[in-house]
This record gives structure tokens, C-alpha cells and sequence, in this order.
């Protein structure tokens, strides 16, 4: 395999990753939605905002544990990690009810599955914005050196347990 293919082998793991848990996030989104609407009077774009927050509560769980589990660890710097996902979260959260707001209330498409239609579209759109702010800006990888430095003291450590259960003296 060649250099190019080799390092983008993971960006496609991460594009994999980011999918699987904005895909579940897409279905937790839509579920809210027209449960919102069904079990509600409330207007479409504010069924949608609240179907849009809870999938973004859901979004950062999955993504943190599990898209960018391995990315900037260090907990001090969670409460910033958070504001910058809340942060480029609400940016999502316009454009993706501008659009539905639009279409609802600028072009008069109001039935049931045009709303789903135009949700969905703001979702997709709001997506490409989301991912590249979220692996810019929210979730960035590790610098270089800090990662090789994990890397050597975990192998460290490794190292160290082999040669205590050998019984040898570790320094």
C-alpha cells in the first residue's frame, strides 16, 4: 500500500467513526422530532430545536467516548472542550433549523413529510459544518511529541511489567 493511502487510512476510520455515532445521532434527532410534534401544539422549527439539542447532549457523549476517545485526554481542559462543542453545536443548530425555518415559513412546504424532508437536509448541511469544526477546534489530535511521549511511556511501562513477571529487577 502506498504512503498517501497509508495516511489516509485514518481519516477514513475517523469519517467511519464520526458517521456511526452522527448517524445514531441523525435517528435520535428525528425520533425527538416527530415525537415532539405528535405529542405537542408546538410550532415545527421549536419541535426541532428541541430534537436538535437533544441529539447534540447525545453527539458529544458518543463522540467523546468513542469517535475522539484518544484525542486530548488531559480533563483540565474539558471545560473548554465542552464551550467550543456547545459553541460550534449552536452554529449547527442555526443552520440547520434556518433551512427548515425557511423552507417551512419562506416557501410555505409545511406537510409533515416536507418538514422531515427539510430536517434532514439541515441536518446534512449542518453535519459538514460540524464535522470540521468539531476535529479543527473541539476534539483536536494530540501534538506530535506528546503523542510519541504517551506512546513511549506506555511501551515503558509494558516493559517494566515483562520484566517484573520475568522476576528480573527493574530500575
Amino acid at each position: 500500500m502506498g504512503h498517501g493511502a497509508s495516511r489516509l487510512r485514518p481519516l477514513v476510520h475517523e469519517v467511519a467513526k464520526f458517521g456511526a455515532v452522527g448517524g445514531a445521532g441523525v435517528l435520535v434527532n428525528l425520533l425527538v422530532f416527530n415525537l415532539v410534534r405528535h405529542v405537542t401544539d408546538l410550532q415545527v422549527v421549536r419541535a426541532s430545536v428541541i430534537a436538535t439539542f437533544v441529539a447534540i447532549v447525545f453527539n458529544y457523549v458518543g463522540f467523546r467516548y468513542f469517535t475522539y476517545r484518544d484525542r486530548d485526554r488531559d480533563k483540565s481542559r474539558r471545560t473548554r472542550e465542552m464551550t467550543l462543542f456547545l459553541l460550534f453545536s449552536a452554529i449547527g443548530l442555526v443552520i440547520e433549523n434556518g433551512i427548515l425555518y425557511a423552507a417551512t415559513y419562506g416557501f410555505g412546504w409545511d406537510t409533515p413529510l416536507q418538514n422531515n424532508i427539510f430536517k434532514f437536509v439541515g441536518i446534512g448541511v449542518a453535519t459538514l459544518f460540524r464535522f470540521w469544526s468539531y476535529r479543527s477546534w473541539v476534539f483536536r489530535a494530540l501534538p506530535a511529541r506528546e503523542a510519541v511521549a504517551d506512546a513511549e511511556s506506555i511501551l515503558e511501562g509494558e516493559r517494566a511489567k515483562g520484566a517484573r513477571a520475568a522476576g528480573q529487577r527493574v530500575p
